[in-house]
């Protein structure tokens, strides 16, 4: 089927169809057209000749006409018994009729038939002759057809590698400018036409694109950059102010969940950059004790919900990732699971390739687990809205930066169960 819908398939197929429709249609029309005008024309001259062979008519003769291939007999009133017995009932007119001889050889002959109240006249004019000339014509005719239909094929071939050539040289272009960040020009290396065209629209959109994806990078990579400072100097005045061993317990907790805001902010941030250039950060991060201060975090957002953040798993598992972008990655799958589980526990399993996250919320349907990790996709889950449509598309596309794997489904007793694998899945 993918053969089929290539445009090369279809050009050579096109090609192969008309030759064959058109040389078929022709053999066809031939052979009706060659039999309708000789039974017209052999039809008409025995009609006429049967006919002049009862005016002329001698009953003291021999009753038989002098021609080569066409026998006329004549039988009296007296002898309509000697009338073979299948030519008896048959009308006036010209009959296509089949008789064997003494040899058990079947012939077709065609018999003009004129009948008056004394005599009947018969006129037999063989046709065995044109039968066989038919059949020939016939055979003739289908190796025309396998002829043509193979020329048309070859040609058809031909003619679709001439003009599937300028799109193949386009494809092989486009695909040498893959990842290159100032693609060349197209359209140069083809002729003024339909292709040509193709190729100056091409390089329009290759501009346009490289402006928007530059621009893009420039974009997040100034942000990324410029948050980085104010971000430091609330860290470090958080730091500060934390020094100080006066401080009330419910302004020291603020200044601990400023503190984590900060942090986390720096991670987004550094995760951001990383994505907006495309390429891998360098780290050495233990999982267990990231996934502990994440949990950390996530019970200060409780507030009074009846909600336990359990950790267990390796102390031993360790990522070759920066720990911000795992930080943001494990931090997205973690909050999202303490938002939405109103009671119960959430539990995060530490293990030596993957860390998978428990909980014992509403669940989520299986169309909004296929869906969640589409950007601005907000499912309906039990328990209401599920999803920012933000975070979880980060997430995604950091799995796709790192060939790791995440998944969100729901769990068979309640809640739903994210899976972090740090192995690329096939």
């Amino acid at each position: 089927m993918r053969y089929r819908r290539r445009l090369r398939s279809r050009i050579i197929l096109s090609f192969f169809l008309l030759g064959f429709g058109l040389t078929a249609l022709f053999a066809t029309a031939t052979v009706l057209l060659r039999e309708r005008l000789e039974d017209q024309l052999i039809g008409e001259a025995l009609l006429q000749n049967v006919q002049d062979f009862a005016d002329q008519y001698d009953p003291e003769g021999s009753g038989v006409m002098p021609f080569e291939k066409i026998t006329g007999n004549v039988f009296s009133a007296r002898r309509f018994g000697n009338v073979p017995l299948n030519w008896q009932n048959l009308p006036d007119g010209v009959h296509e009729v089949s008789e064997t001889d003494a040899q058990g050889l079947t012939r077709v002959y065609k018999l003009a038939v004129r009948k008056t109240p004394e005599y009947w006249f018969f006129l037999r004019y063989d046709i065995n002759q044109e039968l066989a000339s038919q059949k020939q014509l016939m055979y003739a005719l289908v190796g025309v057809v396998f002829l043509f239909s193979l020329m048309s094929l070859v040609i058809g071939f031909w003619s679709s590698k001439r003009v599937i050539s300028p799109l193949t040289a386009l494809a092989h272009r486009m695909k040498g400018m893959a990842g290159s960040e100032k693609p060349q020009k197209l359209a140069p290396h083809f002729a003024n036409d339909e292709v040509g065209q193709l190729a100056a629209v091409l390089d329009d959109y290759a501009e346009q694109m490289t402006e928007l994806v530059k621009r893009d990078r420039e974009f997040n990579s100034d942000v990324s950059h410029e948050l980085r400072t104010p971000l430091a100097v609330i860290r470090g005045a958080t730091e500060l102010l934390l020094a100080n061993p006066d401080l009330a317990e419910k302004t020291r907790q603020r200044l601990l969940r400023i503190e984590r805001a900060a942090v986390q902010s720096t991670d987004l941030t550094t995760a951001l950059l990383l994505l907006s250039r495309n390429e891998r950060g360098t780290g050495h991060t233990p999982l267990l004790r990231l996934c502990q201060q994440l949990a950390d975090a996530a019970r200060t957002q409780l507030g009074s919900k009846p909600l336990e953040v359990i950790v267990e798993g390796d102390a031993d598992a360790v990522v070759e990732a920066p720990e911000a972008v795992l930080a943001v990655a494990l931090g997205n799958l973690i909050g999202n699971a303490c938002k939405y589980t109103s009671q119960g526990e959430v539990r995060i399993v530490v293990q030596a390739h993957q860390v998978r996250i428990e909980d014992t919320g509403p669940g989520l349907s299986e169309e909004d687990a296929a869906r969640l990790f589409e950007r601005g996709y907000r499912g309906s889950g039990a328990g209401g809205t599920v999803g920012g449509g933000i975070g979880l598309s980060i997430v995604r596309r950091l799995c796709e930066l790192y060939d790791w794997h995440v998944s969100i489904a729901p769990r068979p007793e309640q809640g739903a169960v994210a899976i972090l694998r740090f192995t690329a899945v096939a």
